[in-house]
């Protein structure tokens, strides 16, 4: 995403600067909302690679341990369940 330069502030009027942090708002709040999607999408993958590794693959792809997966998504795994050691 490339940023545009800010023009001369002191020519704008009230209403437009406060449009302009408005606009500037939603952008960083679509931005984090994708950050957060991105970061799920890992964990998952990531619990997924765990789950392999200990041996647990029974074969079966439609069965889902809920309650990991809602611990993975609230972000409570263990720092043993993370497999680059990265913090959150």
């Amino acid at each position: 995403m490339e940023m545009e330069p800010l023009p001369d502030l002191s020519g704008l009027a009230d209403a437009e600067l406060k449009r302009m942090i408005e606009d500037l708002k939603q952008a960083e709040r679509d931005v984090s909302m994708q950050r957060r999607l991105l970061h799920g999408r890992i964990d998952i993958l990531q619990q997924e690679v765990v789950r392999r590794l200990s041996g647990k693959d029974d074969s079966e792809l439609s069965v889902v341990d809920v309650d990991a997966l809602a611990r993975i998504l609230a972000g409570r795994v263990g720092d043993s369940m993370h497999l680059d050691g990265d913090e959150k």
